[in-house]
């Protein structure tokens, strides 16, 4: 597969080669925006003007996310930024000060909300470098959220060649705004089959949610919810919330662990109380895959209050995270 940044055409030559016709010579376009490559080493990411997405990072030509084509929007969510709210609400529907907001209803098979407000937006460029890019969106005020907010989003490759993720929301209206951030990237190390990785996740408690993967309950983890120790993902079909997360240093890691001792791992910060871990064989062409979601707030943190924070007028909530390996 191959990767570029769409930018505008230069100045058409006067004539065209005969065998050239002029939709040949436009550049290339992407179902996803623009593509902007960051490249430092052996390190690549590719992320997009739509959703401020990660479509592809990688090192040493190993991949270590999931991706998709030019022609494509991404399947499952893939690598797209949540704001201003992660996951689900349930029925689209929440209460601002005794009064019914409703949200369009996006998850049509379970009757939700779902991923935000911004996964069809484009992100306007606010700065980039050889090593980063900033991209910004704006959610303007409409029925179901009331408030006038920024999503701000920066990638960077550091010295060590993993790749740094920050989310920042900014309430610009004049009232107390609601606000959960999340991301949805699927992670992979290179060709091993999904089936044949071992997945860590030290977490203590699990959401206990219904057929709608709304919560309900919370519980101790345990069976297939426990990964605490490791797991085979091969004999892995969840669907879940973690929270109690085991933080080193101000840091959650969980770990994809292949055979030959060879690692990728995602890195959440202390915003990010929750991760969602997801394990499908419904991902387009793949038999398997396997998608880590830090989060401030789980699934309808709206109606519960769970991780839910209002910010004050001008006030910001940022959370950080990142991918690392070893290839």
């Amino acid at each position: 597969m191959q990767y570029g940044i769409a930018m505008s055409a230069s100045p058409p030559p006067a004539s065209l080669p005969a065998a050239q016709s002029p939709a040949e010579a436009a550049p290339r376009r992407f179902a996803t925006g623009r593509q902007f490559e960051l490249r430092r080493d052996d390190a690549l990411a590719v992320v997009t003007e739509l959703a401020a997405g990660l479509r592809l990072y990688s090192r040493g030509g190993v991949q270590l996310t999931e991706s998709y084509g030019d022609a494509e929007i991404p399947p499952g969510a893939t690598g797209i930024t949540l704001a201003p709210w992660a996951n689900r609400v349930e029925d689209g529907a929440w209460y601002l000060n005794g009064k019914k907001q409703q949200l369009d209803i996006t998850e049509v098979s379970r009757n939700n909300a779902s991923h935000g407000l911004l996964r069809n937006a484009g992100y306007t460029l606010v700065d980039e470098s050889e090593f980063s890019v900033t991209l910004e969106a704006t959610v303007f005020p409409q029925h179901g959220y009331p408030f006038l907010v920024r999503h701000i989003v920066r990638y960077e490759l550091d010295e060590d060649l993993d790749l740094r993720v920050s989310q920042t929301m900014v309430n610009d209206s004049q009232d107390d705004a609601p606000v959960v951030l999340g991301a949805h990237p699927y992670l992979r190390l290179g060709e091993v089959a999904a089936e044949d990785l071992v997945l860590t996740v030290k977490a203590a408690t699990r959401l206990v949610a219904d057929e709608r993967l709304i919560p309900r309950s919370t519980a101790e983890v345990e069976g297939d919810f426990d990964l605490s120790g490791g797991r085979a993902v091969g004999g892995l079909d969840i669907d879940v919330a973690l929270t109690n997360l085991t933080f080193d240093g101000g840091v959650a890691r969980h770990t994809l662990t292949a055979p030959d001792g060879r690692s990728v791992s995602l890195e959440q910060d202390q915003n990010c109380q929750y991760v969602h871990v997801f394990v499908t064989d419904t991902f387009p062409g793949r038999s398997k895959v396997v998608a880590i979601e830090p989060m401030t707030g789980p699934a309808n943190a709206f109606n519960s209050g769970d991780g839910l924070r209002w910010l004050a007028p001008g006030e910001t909530l940022t959370m950080t995270w990142g991918i690392t390996a070893s290839v």
